[in-house]
């Protein structure tokens, strides 16, 4: 775990895959055809805290579908990249957008088409409801499941290794004494 939290201790953004990491992996479709999935309050909530702190979050998947966008939109997410047949292309890209190296980023998949990303990434994070291959290939599993506070998880790593998570505790702390 030291090594984990070493590597965490770089990280200048986290790239997640949407189906399996932000959600569970499960499609709801209804009569006329659309789908509907569910995301964690929690995951959400830390995403917001680790952009406050400067590290940026990313969405690489190969999904397409309106509600990527929106909850990417309900966050402040800025880099999403939906559609990826090869995802390589879309970290290039925000390698690029960012001025970051490979190292300085974390990503979290679950699929064999995320093994790439994990090969190349500074840390990589997969889920113990992710495929076999994944977990083999990971720097870290979280205990959490996609979709039931995985990404929280891996947030609050990066902003503990980062010494920021101090920070986040202690702003709801005076707030809560001021009232």
């Amino acid at each position: 775990m030291q090594q984990v939290f070493e590597k965490a201790k770089t990280i200048r953004a986290l790239a997640l895959d949407m189906d399996g990491v932000l959600t569970d992996g499960r499609l709801f479709i209804n009569d006329d055809g659309h789908i509907h999935r569910s995301f964690y309050v929690h995951d959400g909530q830390a995403m917001v805290w680790l952009q406050q702190q400067g590290i940026t979050v990313a969405i690489i998947t190969k999904g397409v579908n309106e509600l990527v966008h929106k909850r990417a939109e309900m966050l402040g997410i800025k880099h999403v990249y939906s559609g990826c047949r090869d995802k390589r292309v879309a970290f290039d890209d925000l390698l690029s957008k960012l001025n970051l190296q490979e190292e300085q980023v974390a990503y979290m998949g679950d699929d064999l088409p995320d093994l790439p990303l994990l090969q190349r990434a500074g840390l990589s994070v997969t889920v113990p409801n992710g495929c076999d291959e994944l977990r083999s290939h990971a720097d870290y599993c979280t205990q959490h499941s996609g979709g039931y506070g995985a990404v929280r998880e891996v947030c609050e790593l990066i902003l503990k290794s980062q010494g920021l998570f101090e920070k986040i505790i202690e702003s709801y702390q005076k707030d809560h004494v001021a009232k």
